[in-house]
């Protein structure tokens, strides 16, 4: 085993300055977004005598065992309609009398619960996660529905709300365990989501189900009646024989589910090899001291390593060859894991000749290739950091082959058969994301840390890009644009970029699932493995073509 880590950098004060204050922010929008449509209107949630969606999955897991995923969805967006926040949906992995479960609630103080596109995606997402893995679903259901005015951007494709229905189907075939709490407002093709379930539970006077509100079923057939009569706990547990259990309340209902659980078979089989966790030798609260506070220059990425690792130990695989990218074998809360992780220091090739960080060389595409091939012919799962500008250009990378290289480790990786978990600790641009397993890559899991950027390339090179583009439009309608025109459409467009390249962007379009502290890393991996398990099958590496 190789021994990771030195003391800290020399400017490690200002690293930590600026990567805290990434960390702030993001949180003050994290907090914002936990407070859902507002204090007003949890209010108004609680005078029914029901819980906040947060407060129902605190009470259903167990301790400190949750964590949230798709925290930002729809943020920034619909906000013509006043915005979304969380998408109007709360989501993540916890254990729920000791298994692990994904857990979807809705959020009925945004918009009451209703669905927006993001909301779909989110909820997408959750059984994706579900179908991977074979892992147990919980959905929690306060919700009016599809939202209306944008029902064109939810009904009718692919992957719209319907997909929702058909997963629902699917995960029952593969015997993956759902159940579903009606908690509050269930109506019309939502209603289809906890009947579709192994069990469904309704709650005592907040919870009903029906096709058709009270409303409509008056206008359309002129039926008066009120929306207990119609789809109560009553009606449907002891008439129609729609649901399974009635609830008292929240607290009751939520108690059923546990009881559930724990009647579950929870053995889950030992796919993956893992030992007694030992604590890296350097503490996870160093990492902030670590991690670069430009982006633009170089940083050790085994520094990290040394406070990620069980014991800061590692094996590193070809050492002294492909040295923009770092590949090894380690343990993480005692899982074996791989790790590819763009390296960002300025480095010699074995050729002599010095290489940039952060940029992927044909040496490296050919070295993590191999590597990640091992990892699948042993079963050992992936963990990708990036922190990559891309693959190297220029006369003499393209006369060397990098496209045939780069297209070898997409190969590889897109056809990697272990589960993936992806951090994007710095840059995560052009195709470097995709050869290091950026979203289109089936990641199991996929974070971002808050000073991170994800775009096709660099902001300053972009910039300059569009600049070129614009000019040349104007200059061919007849305008020469001045040097002040110049500089203030570049600042434009800057900006743009800028705000375009910020994880909580990324985050809201669930480009990733999550952003997180990086002192969260060990127990991000340590979930992801555990949920990993649910699923024995991992079927033989095919790779199809790769040039050589």
């Amino acid at each position: 085993m190789d021994a990771l880590g030195t003391p800290l950098p020399s400017d490690a004060a200002a690293r930590r300055a600026h990567q805290e204050k990434a960390l702030q922010r993001v949180d003050t929008i994290r907090r914002r977004i936990e407070l859902g449509g507002g204090e007003k209107a949890m209010a108004r949630h609680k005078a029914k005598g029901k819980w906040t969606a947060r407060e129902r999955i605190a009470a259903l897991c167990d301790p400190d065992s949750f964590q949230e995923l798709g925290t930002f969805a729809g943020e920034g967006m619909h906000e013509a309609e006043g915005g979304v926040p969380g998408a109007g949906t709360v989501m993540g992995v916890g254990r729920i009398a000791g298994r692990e479960a994904m857990i979807v609630a809705n959020d009925a103080t945004v918009k009451a619960g209703a669905w927006f596109p993001i909301t779909a995606k989110k909820n997408l997402r959750a059984q994706e996660i579900c179908l991977e893995n074979r892992l147990p679903i919980v959905y929690l259901v306060d919700s009016a529905g599809v939202f209306l005015p944008r029902q064109d951007e939810i009904f009718p494709d692919k992957e719209h709300f319907g997909r929702i229905f058909r997963n629902n189907a699917v995960l029952s075939a593969m015997g993956v365990p759902q159940i579903a709490a009606i908690m509050g407002s269930c109506v019309a093709g939502g209603a289809y989501l906890p009947i579709m379930s192994d069990e469904a539970l309704i709650v005592r006077g907040t919870g009903s189900v029906f096709l058709a509100g009270s409303h409509l079923v008056r206008a359309a057939i002129g039926e008066v009646i009120d929306n207990e009569s119609l789809g109560g706990a009553d009606v449907h547990c002891g008439l129609s024989g729609v649901c399974d259990y009635a609830a008292e309340d929240d607290e009751d209902c939520l108690r059923r589910i546990r009881e559930i659980f724990a009647s579950m078979n929870h053995k889950a089989a030992q796919v993956f090899d893992r030992i007694e966790p030992r604590e890296p030798a350097f503490a996870a609260e160093e990492m902030p001291d670590i991690l670069p506070a430009d982006l633009g220059r170089p940083w050790d990425s085994r520094e990290l390593l040394a406070r990620l690792v069980d014991g800061s130990e590692w094996v590193e695989y070809k050492p002294d060859y492909g040295k923009t990218l770092l590949c090894g074998t380690a343990r993480v809360e005692g899982w074996s894991v791989g790790i590819v992780a763009n390296q960002r220091t300025v480095v010699k090739s074995a050729g002599g000749e010095m290489q940039m960080g952060g940029v992927i060389y044909s040496d490296s595409a050919d070295k993590a290739t191999r590597f990640i091939l091992n990892c699948n012919q042993r079963r050992i799962p992936l963990v990708f950091l990036q922190d990559v500008t891309g693959f190297m250009v220029g006369s003499k990378s393209e006369h060397g082959g990098i496209i045939k290289d780069g297209a070898k480790l997409v190969n590889a990786v897109a056809n990697s058969v272990v589960p993936k978990i992806t951090f994007i600790v710095g840059n995560s641009f052009g195709a470097g994301n995709y050869a290091l397993c950026g979203k289109a890559y089936d990641p199991r899991f996929i974070y971002s840390l808050p000073a991170s950027r994800i775009a096709v390339m660099g902001g300053q090179q972009a910039a300059n890009v569009l600049l070129d583009i614009r000019v040349g439009q104007e200059k061919r309608r007849g305008h020469e644009l001045t040097a002040e025109e110049k500089a203030a459409l570049l600042k434009e467009i800057q900006e743009k970029y800028e705000r375009e390249m910020d994880p909580v962007y990324a985050a809201a379009r669930l480009w990733v699932d999550e952003i997180i502290d990086p002192r969260e890393m060990r127990s991000r991996i340590d979930m992801a493995l555990r949920v990993a398990s649910h699923n024995p099958d991992i079927p033989p590496l095919r790779t199809g073509v790769l040039q050589t």
